[in-house]
């Protein structure tokens, strides 16, 4: 026994002293971050722009704050696209960089975000700057970002597992399990393409998801693919016939097909490099880290005259939650910027599939005020549909990427109920209510006909509602837009040609004709502030204590992740709230 208490006493003791020693790493880590300052680079060398070591996102950030109980660091920092393609252009001008090597395996980017950063870098090339780009484990997305440049080296050692196989979008249902468990999914939506909810009463995909989804994806692999092949000096149909045929698998067919331009190992890519850099040791080749090279050269600092860009990155939500686009926060920040003087410009760079209704209807309200006073631009990231096409189409030019998810005009409300759930575990349910309906929203009883339509038309009104601000706002007809509404999804490319956005370009193209707007004749004028404030790493620390922390799922890194996300949808917090979101999120691979 006592033996046995030493032990338990000297676990304790052990599980107390890590815990004081990772604190205390922690609280060096924070000094060191609050003392830091600029990196020290290289006055001459090559941009090492290596897409493994920060995540391309809508804003630049610092490594994720660790969680108080688990003593875990993310150290990959974000680094926001502006301040990237802003980098890309400081170093055409620098003549300190001499050309840059990009290695975009493992890239961690959107669609839209691909394509405005590999727009940067044929600029970098049209400056008279070569870039390289080496390859290992190519993918869909990062061979489009390799594509532009002048040469494309490849490992020549065999066992990668990367290949470029096509896009493709992947729907699951949830109806049949459902059912055996005793779950009624109950939908109320307008749109026979909005499939937001889908999942839960269906056991396969309606004709219309299927019919969008395939549009969708095509239109995407032609963006991709096509860039690629015009790049590499292929017509589209023979590099479809590789893809198709699977005949892209080892590094010789690669430089078989023309792809890439040499096989080379470490040994060879180095010399490579440093024959291009004029240097004779790769000691000397100088490379600078592109995150440091970013720090350096980006300042985000306000001046007199500014054009404000307002990030809604993130789910559409009610409250004043910091991690997704909060209604309440949202317009205190919209608020804040049409008050400041110094903004004489502004642009909303929306990257959201959508969300709450009332907080999209909020912020909405809110932009149309700050536009009576200022000009206001919309530029489209990965995704601006339902509730992000809501608050952003009524902007007085709206910017998409030709991968630009959007649309997705339509509503709907789900609410599950377990009667049949409580039926099968033998628990008996009973509710004493003062009115006829007061239980409506109890989930242990499914609707009565009365409340299925009552609900039908409250969402009839929203989508009705969507469809009148989508109309007066571009121009449309209303019946022209119900026609393409439906909770249709429509990619950049194509919401062009039925008129959902304005023009195909960047964020720096919307920033330069926001800018225009407010009578700036050259980018030296104004300054470019970006809003809301992204959390410091300190701010996400002390924000993060107390926080419970999200253990890892069993279906995490398994094709059915998804489903946990999914499920978790059903708990169903506020069962008589109406969204407007997408009912899924693309990456490319």
């Amino acid at each position: 026994m006592k033996d046995f208490v030493k032990t338990m006493l000297a676990v304790i003791c052990g599980y107390f002293v890590l815990r004081i020693i990772g604190f205390l790493f922690l609280l060096f880590f924070l000094v060191g971050s609050l003392a830091g300052g600029k990196p020290t680079l290289p006055k001459n060398g090559v941009l090492d722009v290596d897409m493994s070591t920060f995540v391309l996102a809508e804003q630049s950030k610092e490594a994720s704050a660790p969680s108080i109980m688990s003593m875990r660091l993310d150290m990959t920092p974000a680094v926001g696209l502006y301040d990237a393609v802003g980098a890309i252009r400081a170093a055409a001008d620098d003549p300190g960089v001499k050309y840059i090597l990009l290695r975009a395996d493992a890239a961690m980017i959107g669609m839209a975000g691909a394509e405005e950063f590999r727009a940067a870098l044929a600029g970098f090339r049209d400056s008279g700057k070569p870039v390289v780009s080496y390859v290992e484990n190519p993918s869909n997305g990062s061979f489009y970002l390799a594509s532009v440049s002048d040469k494309i080296y490849m490992g020549a050692h065999h066992g990668g597992n990367g290949q470029m196989i096509g896009l493709s979008a992947q729907l699951m249902f949830l109806k049949d399990i459902l059912d055996k468990v005793g779950v009624n999914v109950q939908l109320i939506r307008h749109g026979k393409y909005k499939s937001a909810g889908e999942m839960f009463i269906r056991s396969s995909s309606s004709p219309e998801n299927r019919e969008q989804n395939q549009v969708m994806v095509n239109s995407a692999w032609k963006t991709l693919g096509g860039t690629i092949a015009g790049a590499r000096g292929l017509s589209e149909e023979a590099f479809n016939a590789l893809i198709d045929g699977l005949a892209l698998n080892l590094p010789e067919d690669y430089l078989q097909a023309g792809l890439v331009d040499e096989l080379v190992d470490h040994e060879a890519l180095l010399g490579k490099l440093c024959t291009l850099a004029q240097v004779e040791d790769s000691r000397k080749l100088g490379l600078i880290p592109f995150v440091d090279y970013v720090t350096n050269h980006v300042t985000g600092l306000p001046g007199r005259s500014n054009v404000a860009v307002l990030y809604a990155d993130g789910d559409i939500v009610d409250g004043k939650d910091y991690a997704n686009v909060a209604g309440d926060r949202f317009v205190q920040i919209i608020d804040k910027i049409r008050k400041d003087k110094s903004v004489k410009a502004v642009v909303l760079r929306v990257n959201s599939p959508g969300g709450s209704v009332a907080a999209s209807e909020k912020i909405r309200s809110a932009l149309d005020l700050l536009q009576k006073e200022k000009p206001l631009v919309a530029s489209f990231g990965d995704y601006a549909a339902s509730g992000g096409y809501w608050i952003s189409n009524g902007c007085q030019k709206i910017y998409a990427d030709a991968t630009s998810i959007t649309g997705s005009i339509g509503v709907f409300s789900m609410i599950p109920e377990f009667s049949e759930v409580t039926r099968k575990l033998g628990v008996g349910v009973e509710t004493v209510g003062s009115n006829k309906h007061s239980d409506m929203f109890s989930l242990m009883r499914p609707f009565d006909s009365e409340e299925l339509q009552c609900l039908q038309l409250s969402v009839e009104d929203i989508y009705e509602r969507f469809v009148n601000l989508v109309a007066s706002s571009r121009g449309l007809e209303p019946a022209r837009v119900d026609e393409i509404a439906q909770g249709r999804v429509w990619l950049g490319s194509d919401a062009l040609e039925i008129g959902l956005v304005d023009e195909i370009g960047t964020l720096e193209d919307a920033i330069a004709y926001a800018a225009s707007l407010a009578d700036f004749h050259s980018s030296d004028e104004y300054s470019v502030v970006g809003y809301p404030q992204p959390l410091t790493f300190v701010e996400e620390f002390m924000n993060s204590i107390g926080q419970r922390t999200e253990e890892p799922s069993i279906l995490s890194g398994t094709p059915f992740e998804a489903l946990g996300k999914a499920v978790s949808g059903l708990k169903a917090p506020d069962p008589t709230r109406v969204y407007a979101r997408l009912p899924y999120a693309l990456e490319i691979r």
